[in-house]
C-alpha cells in the first residue's frame, strides 16, 4: 500500500512522541535530499529547512542541526562540543549512530544518544522542517520544540563568508 509510511518514518513520529511532541509527516515524491530541493518541494524559505549534519569530534559523533541557508563552521562546532578537531563521518557511521541515512536524519528518534548543537538562526521562524527518517519525508514544527526535543544546545555554527 502507498500510503503506508516508511518503517524509519514511523520510528520518528513514535519518538516524537515519546517525548512530548506531535507531528505529521509529510512525503514529497521529488525527494528532499538538498535543503534547496526540500525548500522548493514543501514551499518554504531556504532557512526554515533543519540541515542534520553529523561529524565527529575528537572521534565523538555529534550532530549539528543548521538552517538551511547557513554553512556549518567546524571549528565553531568543534569548540561548542569542547574539542579540538571536527572530522566528517561517512554514510556508515551516521547510519550506525543515527539508524538513519544521510539525507533522511530527523532530530530526534536515533539509534544512540548524540549531542546535539543548533544554529541560533532556525528560532528566528516560526516552523521550520526537518527530515523524517527518509530522503522524501518531513515534518514541520516550531524549532524550540526542536531544541527542546532533541535536547539541543543553541549555539553560534554559521560559518562567516
Amino acid at each position: 500500500m502507498s500510503d503506508a509510511l516508511h518503517p524509519n518514518v514511523v520510528r520518528v513520529v513514535e519518538a516524537a512522541r515519546a517525548l512530548g511532541l506531535e507531528i505529521t509527516p509529510r512525503r514529497f515524491p521529488d525527494g528532499t535530499k538538498t535543503a534547496a530541493d526540500a525548500a522548493a518541494a514543501i514551499g518554504v524559505e531556504l532557512g526554515q529547512i533543519v540541515k542534520s549534519l553529523i561529524f565527529a569530534v575528537d572521534g565523538e559523533v555529534v550532530l549539528a542541526y543548521v538552517s538551511g541557508s547557513n554553512q556549518l563552521d567546524e571549528k565553531k562546532l568543534a569548540l561548542a562540543a569542547g574539542g579540538l578537531k571536527c572530522a566528517r563521518v561517512d554514510a556508515d557511521v551516521v547510519r550506525q549512530a543515527t539508524g538513519f541515512p544521510i539525507g533522511g536524519v530527523p532530530p530526534f528518534g536515533h539509534a544512540t544518544q548524540l549531542r546535539v548543537f543548533v544554529d541560533p538562526d532556525l528560532l528566528q521562524y516560526d516552523e521550520v522542517w526537518a527530515a523524517a527518517g527518509t530522503w522524501n519525508d518531513n515534518f514541520g514544527a516550531n524549532p524550540n520544540d526542536i531544541v527542546r526535543v532533541a535536547g539541543g544546545v543553541v549555539t553560534d555554527l554559521k560559518r562567516v563568508l
